[in-house]
């Protein structure tokens, strides 16, 4: 890892020696761009497109348009974008990653490529991380790319805007932002948005029966902003679309009352490294005992397949009560569950944990334990954001995952020099004997930072320590802000502040909060003297000093909180308060300093400080990072299987909408079904009995045989193949000219997509449960990835196989109903076409349900 990074610290300077060139050229432009008109200005993105229709490319583009931006920046906002964010915009079109330091203006940054590729016409996407910043930065950017003719959108969780200068908001705050609909925002040159809203309106997208359903265009070009967070830290879990499925709550509650009887270390042990839990024979024993008096155990031995379903919540139960902590790993509000996410600290709103996880939490916390759900559509962060033609992404902090970023998505890392020096001043770590002794000297130094007048912000790793922190800063009458996951709303107005002199803000993790730490405070509201001298005198005193309460697992959130500090060239400190009791010098390494200090026979208050001790540190956390992007890297490897079934479902769902040709295909299917059936009853030879009767009954559940057929009046199985295609297809048009042509490609769509989405939703759940019990393979030396191939590639032959049974056997028997026509009325909604049964022979409780959901009558209307 370490020479792999050495490696690439060395082409980073090559690469920034090729990028140095095209900085030049854009700046020797800007007498000539600055000596244009509004309009003179606003005709070059004219120009500029005529000359992509002409065969010139996007590079051969770059530094003009580079240059436009740039002066349309400085005209409209009062900002112009110096070299060094000139230098990320061109890291940025080239589809790779620009690690640019907090407060070097990435924001702004992304206004050069994503003009310049809007130019094409196919659509921008910028990647935030939350809705606040997906309203905030096209609402702040939106004067550029006005003034250049470029229309750009925000997209929201339950609505969009447009930026409109003409739009008077009721909303002060988010003037000329003019709400739209979702497809709308969409076909803007440039959309705002998060990870989710993008990729759950993807999935939406091919879920819908209809092309006038659709909001999204092609995915051509994106920005992923903070994109160690979301394609790295969200990557662990992939975004679903569930309906309801249904498993006993009660269950969910008598083992939450159950599990807490255990005893750790005698009943069950803890892997904190793996992050699992495990039954020892005698929990596994005091489980049966207690199941026993409940009456729920079918048989004596807990992992007889009788008990299969208790296993189930048992395991939800035991991890909910073992390894997950309320206000660090969720918080309850308001009778919910909310998940915090690990690295941002931020509430998870509309997330849950799988596998009755979420469930088993809820009911330990004794809330409502929600229905569990059904899987209907599903994609990793990593397969959807590699389905985009062009990819990039902005962080402070990459580097040390640049090995995951070019083996998952390709991309490579370029770190973009900072506009002016770095002076911040990065202290070596202390170490304490005990997490109290850490806590009364990290309230120690706020109080001094405090009191002399210096900005303190103190970063902690969970709720739950962001909270016993402010309680011990209570006590010592220190006044302070505090910023965690329950102040969402208030983190902008926060943070804005906490460069204020003597400011203390305590604060869960500091990723992608996307505000800028200002020394003397946010201007907004001061006046220029009384702001200068507030600034002066934080300068005077050393600037924004960050205090680090606990190292995090990855180097990168340890670097971005640090990162808060030292914004373009201003003074800073930072220092991490460590103790022998924190989960990471725990579970690597603290044992060995422990010796240590108790043979020198240091007192609780003393710390080490020593560079020996970080080294430590940064070795656990090299090696808890390679276990992350291991966890992340086999759920790429298991998600890719799933994603080559996705590719062609979804592909099929697409031409079904745009208008291909399904007559041909059903009767090709129709054809196809023909061919096994007689392939299975007929054979060459004489000796071998055939049940005509069951032949002529497997036939006519497809469509009704003629009066009189006989399969021994064909001199042959070819003949008789052929006569029966020829009756089906005789029959199909006979259907077709009594619906009439356009209702028979209306039930075509409609029967092909139900029967795809049906058996896509049983097919996504087989492969996640073959997916649960796959790990047993290893236990025969089988490579449990290999077989997980295997398997689903034989389990999507059998889903292709059923999508074509399915359709064969329901487009005969059903047709179009329209709703009937409501009373008259001024305007009155368009009718809407749903499949219905058509009167007909009776339906076997086997046979497909005659309504074309593809499942059987007795699973569906025969229930």
């Amino acid at each position: 890892m370490l020479k792999w990074l050495g490696g690439l610290f060395d082409s980073n300077e090559k690469e920034l020696g090729r990028l140095r060139p095209r900085v030049e050229r854009v700046h020797a432009l800007e007498p000539e761009v600055e000596g244009l008109s509004d309009s003179g200005l606003r005709a070059r993105t004219d120009e500029f497109k005529e000359r992509l229709e002409r065969g010139e490319s996007l590079d051969d583009l770059l530094v003009e348009a580079f240059a436009v931006v740039r002066e349309a920046a400085r005209r409209n906002i009062g900002q112009r974008p110096f070299d060094a964010q000139v230098m990320g915009g061109i890291v940025l079109h080239q589809g790779k990653i620009a690690e640019m330091k907090t407060g070097e203006g990435k924001t702004l940054v992304a206004t050069l490529p994503l003009y310049l590729n809007a130019l094409t016409g196919r659509g921008c996407h910028l990647v935030t991380v939350n809705d606040y910043l997906a309203k905030r930065d096209p609402h702040w950017m939106g004067p550029i790319f006005h003034a250049l003719g470029v229309s750009v959108a925000s997209i929201q969780h339950e609505t969009a805007f447009l930026y409109d200068p003409e739009y008077p908001s009721e909303d002060p705050r988010w003037d000329k932002l003019r709400p739209i609909s979702r497809r709308q925002a969409y076909e803007a040159d440039i959309a705002y948005g998060t990870n989710h809203e993008f990729g759950f309106d993807y999935l939406r997208d091919n879920m819908a029966v209809d092309l006038s359903q659709l909001v999204q265009r092609p995915l051509h070009y994106a920005i992923v902003d903070e994109v160690d967070n979301i394609l790295i830290d969200e990557a662990r879990t992939p975004l679903i679309i569930s309906g309801q499925a249904q498993k006993a709550a009660d269950r969910y509650y008598l083992f939450a009352r159950l599990i807490p009887r255990l005893k750790a270390q005698q009943d069950y042990v803890i892997d904190e490294k793996m992050r699992t839990v495990n039954l020892t024979e005698e929990g596994t024993a005091s489980v049966e005992r207690m199941l026993e008096r409940e009456g729920v155990l079918k048989s004596h031995n807990l992992f007889d397949p009788a008990n299969v379903a208790l296993t189930y919540f048992l395991e939800s139960a035991l991890k909910a009560h073992v390894l997950f902590k309320r206000d660090k790993d969720y918080v309850v509000k308001e009778g919910q569950v909310i998940i915090v996410d690990e690295f941002t600290g931020r509430l998870m709103f509309g997330r849950r944990y799988s596998e009755g996880l979420h469930q088993g939490i809820e009911a330990k916390e004794r809330v409502k334990v929600q229905g569990e759900s059904l899987t209907m559509a599903t994609i990793t962060l990593q397969n959807y954001f590699r389905i985009y033609g062009k990819l990039a992404g902005m962080t402070g902090t990459a580097m040390t995952e640049a090995e995951e970023f070019h083996k998952i998505y390709k991309l490579e890392v370029v770190a973009v020099p900072t506009h002016k020096p770095m002076i911040r001043t990065d202290n070596s770590d202390l170490v304490y004997k005990s997490e109290e002794a850490k806590f009364r000297a990290v309230v120690g130094e706020v109080e001094r930072l405090h009191q002399e007048g210096s900005p303190a912000l103190v970063g902690t790793s969970s709720i739950e320590r962001n909270e016993e922190l402010s309680e011990l800063l209570k006590r010592r009458g220190i006044p302070h802000q505090i910023l965690n996951a329950k102040q969402h709303e208030r983190e902008a107005d926060i943070i804005s502040r906490a460069g204020e002199p003597g400011a203390v803000t305590v604060a869960t993790n500091m990723a992608g909060r996307g505000v800028d730490i200002i020394l003397g405070g946010n201007p907004e509201g001061q006046s220029e003297k009384e702001w200068q001298a507030k600034h002066d005198r934080v300068v005077e005193l050393g600037g924004l000093h960050v205090l680090g309460t606990e190292r995090h697992e990855a180097r990168r959130i340890d670097n971005q909180l640090r990162g808060r500090s030292g914004r373009q060239g201003d003074p800073g400190g930072s220092r991490f308060f460590v103790s022998l009791e924190d989960d990471i010098m725990r579970r690597f390494g603290g044992d060995r300093v422990k010796s240590v200090m108790e043979w020198a026979g240091m007192s609780e208050d003393v710390p080490i400080e020593s560079g020996l001790v970080g080294k430590v540190i940064e070795n656990a956390q090299v090696k808890v990072e390679g276990f992350h992007f291991d966890i992340r890297k086999h759920l790429v490897d298991y998600d890719d299987v799933i994603n080559r079934h996705r590719e062609v479902i979804y592909g099929e769902r697409s031409k079904i909408l745009e208008g291909a040709d399904l007559k041909a295909n059903v009767l090709s299917m129709v054809g196809d079904e023909i061919r096994s059936l007689v392939a299975g009853h007929y054979s060459d030879d004489p000796a071998q009995d055939r049940d005509a009767e069951a032949f002529k009954e497997e036939v006519a559940k497809i469509f009704p045989l003629p009066p009189g057929f006989n399969e021994d009046d064909f001199a042959d199985r070819t003949e008789l193949e052929t006569a029966l295609i020829e009756t089906a297809e005789a029959l199909y048009d006979e259907k077709e000219n009594e619906m009439g042509a356009e209702n028979m490609r209306v039930l075509e769509r409609l029967v092909m997509l139900r029967t795809i989405d049906d058996l896509w939703v049983e097919h996504l759940t087989q492969i996640e449960n073959m997916r649960h019990g796959i790990g047993l393979q290893a236990v025969g030396q089988r490579d449990p990835l290999i077989a997980y191939k295997t398997q689903g590639h034989g389990m999507f032959q059998g889903l292709l196989d059923s999508i074509r049974y399915d359709v064969v056997h329901a487009i005969y028997r059903v047709g179009i109903a329209r709703e009937p026509a409501p009373p008259p009325r001024a305007v009155a909604p368009p009718r809407k076409a749903a499949v219905a049964a058509v009167a007909g022979d009776k339906v076997g409780r086997n046979d497909p349900c005659p309504c074309g959901s593809g499942k059987k009558y007795k699973r569906c209307h025969g229930t």
